[in-house]
């Protein structure tokens, strides 16, 4: 070990007595003082302006830590992404000064050993690489100071995987200057074996030989987790590996040039050191031995304690998962062998930390619905084996490994799901679907994925019955006044169908109302309802069951003698908000604090929070609605959910005309003006040993396809009736680390400090000692 430090202390002095490493030294400095002052300077400037003339301002609401060292603008990432360009110029001359020099042959004839040479020659780099993390250090020092509560967790994470990385390529480095006698042809060699372990992950994906092979040796993406704060035994040992495997390929070069033996030693040599790295990275990545350490505050790179319980009732039995690809459906691409890895780690992984028995399954056919005919008039002629031929030529797969549409309907019936890129999970004899989208994030989230477990778990899942009969509002049909797309509209996330939700009819004149249901919604009927429909709704109210109740101006008269009932009455009339944009009919009433209080919807919570510090609200459009009116001395606790403005609106009497002159208020035709009108309530009591809740609207629209079901608020309504059950929400705290303790002077006072003064200073002492050195 002391011969490995003397050729450590050796190779320093040699580094830092050349102008490369100073000049290396002082442009990363400048870079990363450019990258964190040129972000922190108008940040505090903006922080001053608000906190000056917005009273409401607290504080950004968002993680400084991440947006001034993660974002795509700040330090870390930027670092990073450069940093290619500074190993090559660093390692150049490692070996290839000695050979070129003559003096590799003194070392070989010195009583200094081989792997002696070599390590104290990486030793020195990597000690380097610490100046280098000492740079970024004296950043994030800044930052400990300059942002209240910093997540320092995050922050030491991305440090180890920046030094991490750093001695990769340095030990890429090190390996390319034993190659050549050129330093010029070693740093080229570091830029091409860089960019080939950055691309080999995307190479020769599509075989599933060599898929793990390549995609293990990437280096590309290999520091994002730590960046975020995840840091995983994989990961680190996968650098490890890589650094083991090069400084190991530079001593069984130099040794090779010390021994008269075949080429073929060498080259079994060099494949043996390659074996060992690949087996023992593959099985280090096995999720059953991946250890994982989430360093941030809230654990924010870690599912959800809610699905963890969840995950956690699955026990030890296997979970299996296929993927069913249709190459002429949606998503496929997403599906493909090629982007098989990319599905497990960005959906599959989270979930694997908790549950490493997760096995996986693929299979790809083609089929489409035998109701659309539009395939075949995009490929005129052509049957679909053709067309499914055409298709993967494009895509450049083998046609063979489609499943034919006739084989996959034996096996499994897609056609409920549309044919796209959907996983099927089994679980104990148990199966259910878990869906992808047509949005930005496609992949489920805990959100979609929990419910999922729940169902294989056989769990007593939420029933929402909708009744029919009167024409109301339907859950089948996709009109923009019908309620399909937040019920049972599989494409979107956000639909009750994948969030636990099980939607269902009922007709009351034929059946009776199940004991089971969660949720009973009578939706806008437009036709009275019969006496036995109306002795089935009052007997279901008596013994405490859930209600969501909603009307339409105009049809106060379907729903009044039941919400009599309930000591509650639909207005008559329709509320009348006048403004310079909309028409008259379209009321826009603000979320009161009981509606921001019903369940952990992430506005909710979000509006909840702004309640709490300013008493602030939002506003939701209600186009054509009326308003209830009611008494606080009934049965029930009633609450407004959502209330219009005092002395904004009045209730116009009779039939409102929208496409004509605005509507003048006139109390001789009926019309009347309150302080304000509630449009949504709540209603709430005990009953029977059971906490009842009924939810009534004014406006059904609201909740209809083309105003998307209510939004936020809707799942809102749908989870207090549920008892806030289902959806089953995974909130995530408020980032304490959102405000600046520094101010803009300051922050341009350490610009001028960063950027000129220290590395000027460090490139006048570079420059005195470079001199002092020569003058000796």
């Amino acid at each position: 070990m002391k011969m490995i430090f003397k050729v450590a202390k050796t190779e320093l002095r040699n580094l830092f007595y050349s102008p490369v490493a100073w000049f290396l030294t002082i442009a990363f400095m400048v870079q990363c003082a450019v990258f964190y002052t040129y972000a922190l300077y108008p940040l505090t400037k903006w922080q001053e302006i608000l906190a000056k003339n917005n009273p409401k301002f607290k504080d950004f609401n968002l993680s400084l830590t991440a947006g001034m060292y993660l974002d795509p603008n700040g330090i870390f990432v930027n670092v990073l992404q450069n940093l290619y360009l500074f190993v090559p110029l660093l390692t150049m001359g490692l070996i290839s000064r000695e050979i070129n020099n003559g003096t590799i042959k003194l070392l070989y004839s010195s009583p200094v050993k081989l792997r002696e040479i070599v390590f104290g020659k990486y030793l020195a780099i990597m000690l380097y690489n610490l100046l280098l993390v000492g740079i970024v250090g004296i950043f994030i020092v800044t930052g400990l100071f300059t942002i209240r509560s910093v997540d320092y967790g995050m922050l030491l994470s991305a440090m180890l995987g920046f030094y991490l990385l750093m001695c990769c390529y340095t030990a890429i480095g090190l390996f390319m200057s034993s190659l050549t006698t050129y330093q010029i042809v070693s740093a080229i060699g570091s830029f091409l074996a860089v960019f080939i372990l950055s691309r080999i992950g995307g190479l020769w994906q599509k075989y599933d030989f060599v898929r793990d092979l390549t995609y293990f040796l990437s280096i590309s993406g290999r520091t994002g987790k730590m960046l975020q704060g995840l840091i995983t035994t994989k990961d680190v040992i996968y650098f490890v590996l890589i650094v083991y495997m090069f400084v190991s390929f530079t001593m069984i070069k130099l040794k090779g040039g010390r021994e008269s033996k075949p080429w073929f030693v060498s080259a079994v040599r060099y494949v043996a050191v390659a074996l060992v790295v690949l087996t023992i990275g593959y099985i280090s990545s096995r999720p059953a031995l991946t250890g994982y350490w989430d360093t941030t505050v809230g654990d924010i790179n870690t599912l959800h304690p809610n699905t963890q319980k969840i995950i956690k009732e699955l026990g030890k039995e296997p979970l299996e998962v296929t993927l069913y690809t249709n190459l002429l459906g949606g998503g496929a691409g997403r599906g493909f062998p090629e982007n098989r890895n990319d599905y497990l780690t960005t959906l599959w992984e989270r979930y694997q930390r908790f549950k490493p028995d997760i096995t996986f399954k693929y299979v790809y056919y083609y089929d489409n619905d035998d109701n659309d005919s539009s395939i075949y008039k995009n490929w005129p002629g052509k049957s679909l084996k053709e067309i499914e031929e055409q298709v993967a030529d494009g895509y450049d797969l083998n046609p063979s490994m489609f499943m034919p549409r006739e084989e996959i309907r034996k096996k499994i019936d897609l056609g409920p799901e549309s044919y796209r890129l959907v996983m099927q999970l089994k679980y104990k004899g148990e199966t259910t679907f878990l869906r992808t989208f047509e949005d930005n994030l496609f992949w489920p989230e805990e959100q979609q994925v929990a419910p999922a477990f729940k169902r294989l778990l056989k769990a007593d899942l939420p029933k929402n019955l909708y009744l029919t009969g009167n024409l109301e509002r339907s859950i089948i049909k996709r009109g923009e006044r019908e309620f399909r797309f937040h019920t049972i509209e599989k494409g979107n996330r956000n639909a009750l169908i994948n969030l636990g939700f099980e939607s269902d009819t009922l007709s009351l004149d034929n059946a009776d109302i199940p004991a089971n249901i969660t949720t009973l919604i009578l939706a806008d009927p437009k036709t009275e309802l019969s006496a036995a429909t109306m002795g089935k709704l009052k007997q279901y109210i008596d013994k405490g069951g859930n209600m969501f109740i909603l009307g339409e101006p105009g049809k106060q008269q379907m729903l009044n003698p039941l919400l009599a009932h309930l000591g509650v009455q639909l207005m008559d009339g329709t509320l009348v908000q006048l403004s310079k944009d909309e028409m008259p009919h379209m009321v826009v009433p603000f979320i009161t604090r009981d509606a921001a209080n019903l369940a952990d919807e992430p506005f909710l919570l979000i509006l909840k929070e702004a309640y709490k510090e300013h008493g602030d609200s939002m506003f939701m459009m209600a186009p054509g609605t009326t308003a209830f009116a009611y008494t606080d001395t009934g049965a029930f606790e009633i609450k407004p959910l959502l209330q219009t403005l005092e002395n904004r609106v009045w209730l116009k009497a009779g039939t409102l005309v929208t496409d004509s002159t605005p509507p003048e208020f006139n109390p001789g035709e009926g019309d009347s003006q309150a302080k304000a009108y509630a449009n949504y309530i709540s209603l709430e009591r005990k009953v029977n040993n059971k906490d009842q809740r009924i939810v009534l609207g004014a406006d059904a629209d609201m909740m209809s396809n083309l105003r998307q079901g209510g939004g936020f608020l809707g799942k809102g309504f749908y989870s207090w009736l549920d008892y806030n059950h289902y959806p089953i929400y995974t909130p995530r705290p408020k980032p304490l680390d959102s405000l600046f303790t520094i101010s803009s002077a300051g922050a341009a006072v350490l610009k001028i400090l960063y950027v000129w003064i220290l590395p000027g200073a460090v490139l006048l002492f570079a420059i005195i000692l470079l001199i002092r050195r020569k003058r000796k």
